[in-house]
C-alpha cells in the first residue's frame, strides 16, 4: 500500500533512499510519487511548489502525461 506524506520536509528525506521519483500533473495540483525498495511515497501539491521540491529531491525524476 503507498503512503501519504505531508511534510516536505520528510519527503525530500525519504528521496535520498528511492530509486525514482514520478512526477504525474493533474488539474491544479502536481503528484510525486517516490519508489523504495519496500514502498511507495506520494504527495500531493500545487504546481509552483512542486517545481520548487523537484530541485531539491536526490533521485532520478521521471515525468509521466
Amino acid at each position: 500500500m503507498p503512503e501519504e506524506v505531508i511534510d516536505v520536509e520528510k519527503f525530500v528525506e525519504i528521496s535520498t533512499r528511492a530509486s525514482e521519483c514520478r512526477v504525474k500533473k493533474l488539474k491544479d495540483t502536481v503528484k510525486l510519487k517516490l519508489r523504495t525498495k519496500k514502498t511507495l511515497y506520494t504527495i500531493k501539491l500545487p504546481a509552483d511548489k512542486a517545481e520548487d521540491v523537484l530541485k531539491r529531491v536526490k533521485c532520478k525524476i521521471v515525468r509521466l502525461g
